[in-house]
């Protein structure tokens, strides 16, 4: 899988964990990437949170140059590797319910779950998201960066930055153990 795939696929993990954990516990509602179905919603069917992400874009501001050095327990550089990128994964987080008061109630609880934290709890981070140990943040109630298609229900506007190592470091080479000599022959 590349490090694009994982780390959509975390960050969709994780924010879906975070709303069911402490959003929405004990409510029935069930919790899906995927935007809102005009027959579900005219079927009547159960609550459900709606997690559609709906853009990607590099967080330039995040943007770093340079490489960063790995080291040995000796103090030695053992591997090279470029400062993680950073991608802006846009959501549109709508709600399905029988009535309206009902999905207004659980957009109320997301956006105050969402608001509360500056970051995904680093607890529900797992792979390379865990692996790295940087932040990722959340960024709720926001304009929109482009129009997403929700149907025309109201939506929390979700957008969550993560990293991402697009390459594997680079073996640095053996460092010296012998002082540099200089032999001149034939002069």
């Amino acid at each position: 899988m590349s490090a694009a795939n994982g780390v959509i696929g975390e960050v969709d993990e994780a924010l879906r964990e975070l709303v069911r954990r402490e959003a929405v516990p004990g409510s029935g509602a069930e919790v899906l990437l995927s935007a809102p179905d005009a027959e579900q919603v005219a079927g009547g069917a159960a609550a459900a949170v709606h997690l559609s992400l709906y853009d990607i874009r590099e967080d330039l501001s995040k943007r770093r140059q340079g490489m960063i050095n790995e080291f040995n327990a000796d103090g030695a550089v053992t591997a090279r590797h470029r400062p993680p990128r950073y991608v802006s994964l846009s959501y549109a987080v709508a709600v399905r319910a029988r009535e309206p008061e009902e999905e207004h109630r659980l957009l109320g609880a997301i956006l105050r779950v969402l608001l509360a934290h500056d970051t995904v709890p680093a607890g529900l981070l797992t792979g390379s998201l865990a692996e790295l140990g940087l932040p990722v943040t959340i960024t709720a109630a926001c304009p929109p960066l482009a129009e997403p298609a929700v149907d025309f229900r109201p939506f929390v506007n979700v957008v969550v930055s993560a990293p991402i190592t697009p390459r594997a470091p680079e073996p640095a080479a053996p460092p010296v153990r012998s002082p540099l000599g200089v032999r001149a022959e034939g002069l």
